[in-house]
């Protein structure tokens, strides 16, 4: 039985309208031991019959049968098989792989065909070996002569081991000396395969042929046996696939091998990286600014660089807390007592009101206008350019009183200061009057109740009694001075001698005093009983006064709430992660807030977000279009291991690792790029800036989007390249 049998076979070309025959009902019986040269004209069919006898192309008429089997209705996964499993191929252009070493372009055939390289290595040298080329062993193909190349693609053709051997005008581009060595090269091999062989050229062959078959218009007009062959029986060479680890080292190898392509894909890859960055961190900037504002309805201080925190235990925070605090990288200052952060107060005098919020003297180091303080009661104010203001209010005093009409202190206003980026007023106290502040304050936020000669009055839900405790350097330890008005509580009216207890409860401690009331005040001595401004008695004459002592052991039980201002919003994430770590509760003002134009913001950001997925898609095409161009002289690559037993599987497989290597190496250099920036190594700003929008997981994400573009990228290219037969392949332009 013959191993190769044509039946009325025909081959015809197809374009646009016009269809042209390659050869026409072509009979023919080949079989293992023959040396069969087919001749002819040019253009008389002899090649295009060799590559449908060897499974490149296909045939549009008749039956071709392999080993008695029928081909007519095999797929391109049966002729791939086919290749593999019988077929050598020896071209007239050699279809080397130039950038590959000799080594390396006849090791290729085996690791495609399932051998490791270390099982591919004794072949590889002992067929290099034999085609005499040990000398030129690690030297490239590209600097190989025609004579060369062509015992390369001899020795690639024998190392495959299969039982039939194609060449097409395997001496055409060869010396007389040279032609002849590659003549009995193949004769020698013929003895046991079947050895087919195109050529114009017949009586360089001649001595060696057992079969001529000549072709003339695309039909054979003569089939002429020349001597008897040798009666074999041949057997489909055994093959595996390419394990995982070679694909992965020979994509790697293909990534680098050829300069030009590589840098001109790392270009287009680094541009497609940094546009991908650039546009996302660009969107992210936007909804960070757009996220700036917001209001809280409880929360004055509404800066998103604030951080309000607790311990979990609800312990205090203490000294070294704060000093610990301070450490951390990203934190500005720390405001210890943060309740006074959320309330008003005021400083006003018959000439001037001044309505904003506290800030500690240490937190100002110069002024516009005046001079900064030099003792306990004297304030600086900042207003908004936007404020008027007469510098004649400096030196002038001042009533400092909260916003609930509490007269805390008369102070001296010594300096102005002009805040560009503010458009409200803010008072800087000294540590004496802001810890009033803070008294003041507190007294607010818990429940306090006042027990009087056998009666409970509660401040938050008892009406019959409205009283404060303020603190008076007039008042002696452990009494209290009292309005006049709370007689009708006292023993026959008259509440000197009498006692009572201050209870004060909030969520974090109680406390209490115990007092005996020493004295009465009224509007007429109000000044002279407390020690204070006579012009606040209209705000406080409803307070009870208790020792300054007193009045802190009530209310200053330590720190409990604390906020934190860091320097960085956009790195709030891992500095609530390091306030975590510390075991506090955390409560990032950023996260607290109500956007007042959250749902225009939310519109724009769908909007945004359409408008960057089109770019990115319009960018994938624009990419894929320049790879494409770039790729065309990989096409003759995949087309050589197709024809030397690599699917069309095996060979997109390649193709995506080798992309796939090219964006890895693309994204490190990315990677290393934005490091030396962020170091200040390289001076790129606006990288710089645009880095500080980035997460972790938006460096995760960046990655994916460029780990498919690239996969979708190959298989596109992929599905052009191996959409036909290989000589399709190889002729067309993808």
């Amino acid at each position: 039985m013959s191993i190769i049998k044509l039946n009325q076979v025909s081959k015809f070309y197809y374009s646009k309208n016009n269809i042209s025959s390659g050869f026409s009902k072509v009979s023919l019986d080949l079989d293992a031991g023959e040396f069969v040269v087919i001749t002819g004209e040019s253009g008389s069919g002899k090649s295009t019959l060799l590559n449908v006898i060897s499974g490149l192309d296909s045939y549009e008429e008749g039956e071709m049968y392999i080993n008695g089997e029928e081909t007519s209705h095999y797929s391109y996964e049966d002729y791939e098989e086919y290749r593999r499993k019988y077929i050598g191929n020896i071209f007239q252009n050699f279809n080397l792989v130039n950038s590959y070493t000799v080594y390396q372009n006849i090791e290729l055939v085996l690791l495609l065909n399932g051998y490791s390289k270390k099982e591919a290595k004794e072949k590889v040298l002992s067929v290099i070996k034999q085609v005499g080329l040990t000398r030129y062993t690690n030297t490239k193909a590209s600097k190989l002569s025609g004579g060369q190349k062509q015992r390369v693609a001899i020795a690639r053709a024998l190392v495959k081991d299969t039982p039939i051997i194609v060449a097409d005008e395997p001496t055409g581009n060869l010396d007389i000396k040279s032609a002849e060595s590659i003549m009995k090269l193949l004769y020698e091999v013929s003895s046991d395969k079947l050895v087919v062989i195109v050529t114009h050229n017949y009586e360089q062959v001649e001595k060696y042929v057992t079969r001529k078959i000549t072709m003339h218009d695309g039909k054979i007009i003569m089939d002429k046996k020349i001597k008897e062959k040798n009666d074999i029986s041949i057997s489909p060479a055994e093959y595996k696939n390419i394990n995982f680890i070679n694909k992965v080292l020979l994509g790697i190898r293909n990534a680098f091998n050829i300069k030009t392509k590589f840098l001109l894909l790392s270009i287009v890859y680094l541009v497609l990286t940094l546009f991908v960055f650039s546009s996302y961190s660009a969107l992210q900037k936007i909804d960070y600014d757009n996220n700036l504002g917001g209001r809280h309805e409880f929360f004055l201080d509404s800066s998103q660089q604030r951080i309000i925190i607790n311990k979990k235990d609800k312990s205090l925070i203490t000294a070294d807390d704060i000093d610990t605090l301070s450490k951390l990288s990203n934190v500005s200052h720390i405001v210890k007592d943060d309740i006074i952060l959320d309330e008003h107060y005021n400083v006003y005098n018959d000439n001037q009101y001044f309505y904003g919020t506290l800030k500690s003297l240490s937190m100002i180091d110069h002024v516009t206008y005046g001079r900064l303080p030099i003792n306990d009661h004297e304030v600086v104010i900042s207003i908004s350019k936007y404020d008027s203001f007469d510098e004649e209010l400096l030196n002038q005093t001042f009533t400092y009183g909260d916003d609930y009409g509490n007269a805390l202190s008369t102070v001296t206003l010594v300096g102005i200061n002009i805040d560009n980026d503010s458009l409200y007023s803010q008072i800087y106290l000294s540590e004496y009057l802001m810890n009033k502040a803070v008294m003041n304050s507190i007294s607010r936020y818990g429940t306090m109740t006042l027990d009087l000669n056998g009666n409970s009055y509660n401040s938050q839900n008892d009406t019959r009694l409205y009283y404060q405790i303020l603190p008076s350097k007039n008042v002696s330890p452990n009494q209290a001075l009292v309005p006049e008005n709370m007689e009708y509580v006292c023993y026959n009216y008259n509440c000197i001698n009498n006692y009572g207890r201050v209870n004060y409860k909030t969520v974090y401690f109680n406390s209490y005093i115990d007092f005996r009331i020493a004295d009465i005040y009224n509007e007429k001595n109000y000044a002279s009983k407390t020690g204070m401004d006579a012009k606040t008695y209209s705000y406080n004459s409803s307070a009870i006064f208790i020792n300054d002592e007193d009045y802190n052991s009530l209310f200053s039980n330590g720190v409990y709430q604390s906020s934190v201002y860091i320097k960085d919003v956009k790195l709030l994430d891992s500095t609530v992660k390091d306030l975590e770590s510390l075991n506090y509760n955390v409560y990032p003002m950023k996260n607290m807030l109500t956007q007042t134009n959250a749902l225009i913001n939310s519109v724009m950001r769908i909007l945004r977000t359409i408008l960057f997925v089109a770019a990115v898609i319009v960018l994938f095409f624009i990419s894929y279009f320049i790879i494409k161009i770039i790729l065309k002289s990989r096409n003759s690559y995949f087309g050589t291991i197709r024809t030397l037993g690599a699917s069309k599987g095996i060979a997109r497989d390649l193709l995506n690792i080798e992309l796939f290597v090219d964006i890895n190496f693309i994204y490190i250099v990315f990677i290393t790029l934005i490091i030396l920036v962020r170091n200040n190594i390289i001076k790129f700003e606006y990288i710089k800036d645009m880095t500080t929008y980035f997460n972790l997981g938006d460096y995760i994400l960046l990655y994916i989007m460029l780990v498919i573009m690239s996969l979708l990228i190959a298989l596109r290219y992929a599905r052009g390249l191996f959409k036909n037969t290989i000589m399709n392949a190889y002729r067309e332009e993808v």
